[in-house]
């Protein structure tokens, strides 16, 4: 697809109230998804006419409306009250999920323990399972010494895909990720059955914030825009 025809949501010049995705008579830029992708549009609402789509999709804008107080009041102030993990076990609650797949990396295992504990004291079944499960040595697919994060040790390789047959073989309901590192949660989603939610990604300098960096990119981060880390 020619740029100019592409999507190009992100550098879009008109304020969000004024954007034709918020405003049926709102404007958009060249691209535009929703006055542009007509057809592409048409095809994706017909995807929510399944029961089980449209439940999900519903279940989801419900989960969203509840998550700030005072929508009843006039003028509305946004007020958010629920934290991720909330939003989480309450979706899972509203779909009637009773199996959850906890699947997460091994350096987030005391976080893993609590979030473990929260889902099973709010009443569902949790299926856990670590990222170096298997105990597969990385050179088994071709990482060399010098590319090891401890060059003449063994290290067990992530195994996402490990993650994900073991989480379809238990037939979890619904699968929060917690901490997988780039790529190896893209392989946990390819591999997976069922659906599945981010609780936090991994992001080692950040404290599992990335988005830190992005607010930060202006000033202490500014090395990430132009590229230029003296950390390699």
């Amino acid at each position: 697809m020619d740029k100019e025809l592409s999507s190009q949501c992100a550098v879009c010049e008109h304020p969000a109230r004024e954007r034709a995705c918020m405003n049926p008579k709102g404007k958009g830029a060249k691209g535009c998804p929703t006055m542009v992708s007509r057809t592409v549009s048409e095809k994706a609402r017909r995807e929510y006419d399944k029961e089980n789509i449209r439940e999900f999709a519903r279940q989801a804008s419900i989960q969203e409306g509840e998550c700030y107080t005072g929508r009843d009041k006039k003028p509305f102030v946004m007020h958010p009250v629920k934290p991720r993990i909330v939003e989480i076990a309450e979706f899972a609650d509203k779909m009637a999920y009773k199996k959850l797949g906890l699947i997460f990396c091994m350096g987030l295992a005391k976080e893993a323990s609590l979030v473990n504990e929260m889902l099973e004291y709010h009443g569902f079944e949790v299926v856990s399972i670590v990222c170096k499960a298997g105990c597969v040595s990385k050179e088994e697919i071709g990482v060399k010494e010098d590319e090891k994060i401890q060059a003449g040790k063994h290290e067990t390789m992530c195994n996402p895909i490990l993650q994900a047959m073991v989480a379809n073989e238990a037939k979890t309901d619904f699968n929060i990720l917690l901490g997988l590192c780039v790529g190896h949660d893209s392989l946990f989603f390819k591999y997976a059955d069922a659906p599945t939610t981010v609780l936090a990604v991994k992001d080692r300098v950040t404290g599992h914030n990335p988005l830190a960096a992005i607010y930060t990119m202006g000033n202490f981060y500014s090395w990430v825009k132009s590229g230029k880390s003296t950390t390699r």
